[in-house]
């Protein structure tokens, strides 16, 4: 009979020796198993990506050191949580392992609550993240952890893995499973094995559903990709159903429908996605859609992205609402990002040309004599602080990179430019 536990769950491994991948630090004589063999482990934070067993390790580093554990998610917890914790760590005989999912939904002073009792010993931390934490973590609390990068599983640890699920599912269903096919079990996966527990049980289940009789159950690619397409929201909230509303968001923003951008705001709100994910894309957005048309929407949304990481959930909402509704109303430009696409073509095409010499710094002799800096005009020298001369290579003189497109602003920067270079750039 089929247990009521998830397959991941039931098969999160106890041990060292049972744990799956991420040789790198764990294998025999690496560093952080030493550590962990030795009983002194440090503060430290598992940067990685969803499924690869940071929850896991750091429950396993709790058995082995013989510490008692504590868990708490930054989406759910807060200071209070934290606090509490740390009361009861001061009455234990040893340091506890204070275990933070999804550290980098901490706000500022959510972390900055941490750092005395890291300090002093009084926990031993072990913090999880999917982001950079060197972005996400403040600094002093950083500098108290050691980084521990954890890898997507390969494909050999995808495929023990596989058979550990494959052995629990015939013992559940008293049938023989064969994967005939595991291509897209394993694409599905993409590295995570908890997706890939996921997907396995998803399809074993579907097969016994469609045919209760049959004495054995085979896997093959048509059915997997069918069944978890057919599923896709039950199977996994962070798959692509979340790549196509934040793909639907930036859409709405750049096509000027507030109210779109609105709607698909609040999916991922109500699903739980990271805010500073969102600010963060929105802050790309002000740039590449928006650009010079209007400057100041770059300028909100790197406050927004600011706001939002002192503030987190829920408050965040209405901050991150005012930005998409500015950002969504806003004349919109790509003309920065047309920009650096076609200089950085024209870098890949004509190479390291030479700079020409009166741009050049001249902080020796021999480069003076050189003729470095020689005939450099100051242009704060020059009535409207302009005087023409040539800043590109003789090789490209005249080429056009930046074209202002047809707004107000950029309207106003092209009459600009046009009186500057006169013809030169055909502004």
């Amino acid at each position: 009979m089929q247990s009521t536990i998830p397959l991941a769950e039931r098969l999160r491994p106890t041990t060292l020796d049972d744990y799956i991948g991420q040789k790198h630090i764990i294998g025999e004589q690496a560093v952080l198993r030493r550590a962990i063999e030795s009983g002194r482990v440090p503060s430290m934070i598992f940067w990685g990506p969803p499924g690869v067993g940071k929850t896991t390790l750091a429950y396993i580093i709790s058995k082995q050191v013989k510490r008692q554990f504590f868990q708490l998610s930054a989406v759910s917890s807060g200071v209070k949580e934290v606090r509490e914790v740390i009361d009861r760590a001061r009455m234990l005989p040893e340091a506890p392992i204070l275990f933070i999912d999804e550290i980098h939904r901490f706000s500022k002073s959510q972390q900055d609550s941490l750092l005395g009792a890291v300090e002093k010993g009084l926990v031993t931390l072990i913090g999880a993240t999917t982001e950079n934490p060197s972005f996400e973590v403040i600094s002093p609390l950083l500098s108290r952890c050691q980084v521990y990068v954890l890898k997507s599983l390969e494909k050999a640890d995808l495929e023990i893995l596989l058979a550990k699920a494959v052995k629990a599912l015939e013992c559940d269903f008293g049938k023989k499973i064969t994967v005939k096919e595991p291509e897209a079990l394993m694409k599905i996966s993409g590295g995570d094995g908890r997706k890939l527990l996921n997907a396995i049980e998803l399809v074993v289940t579907s097969l016994n559903d469609l045919d209760e009789t049959a004495e054995e159950l085979i896997v093959t690619n048509d059915f997997t990709t069918h069944c978890i397409q057919s599923n896709l929201v039950k199977y996994d909230k962070q798959g692509e159903m979340h790549y196509d509303v934040i793909s639907a968001f930036i859409k709405s923003m750049r096509g000027s429908d507030p109210n779109a951008a609105l709607y698909y705001l609040a999916r991922m709100i109500e699903a739980g996605e990271d805010p500073l994910f969102i600010a963060r894309r929105m802050l790309i957005l002000a740039s590449e859609d928006i650009g010079n048309a209007n400057p100041n929407a770059l300028l909100l949304a790197n406050a927004c992205f600011d706001a939002v990481n002192k503030i987190g959930w829920p408050e965040s909402r209405i901050i991150l609402a005012q930005t998409v509704t500015y950002l969504a109303s806003s004349p919109k430009s790509n003309a920065a990002v047309a920009a650096i696409d076609a200089a950085q073509a024209l870098v890949r095409a004509t190479g390291d040309l030479s700079v020409p010499l009166h741009l050049r710094n001249a902080p020796t002799k021999l480069m003076k004599d050189l003729g470095y800096h020689d005939g450099y005009k100051y242009a704060h020298a020059y009535e409207g602080n302009f005087v023409e001369q040539e800043f590109l290579p003789a090789e490209i003189s005249g080429t056009v990179l930046y074209e202002p497109q047809d707004n107000p602003r950029e309207r106003e920067l092209r009459k600009n430019l046009r009186e500057k270079w006169k013809g030169k750039y055909g502004y």
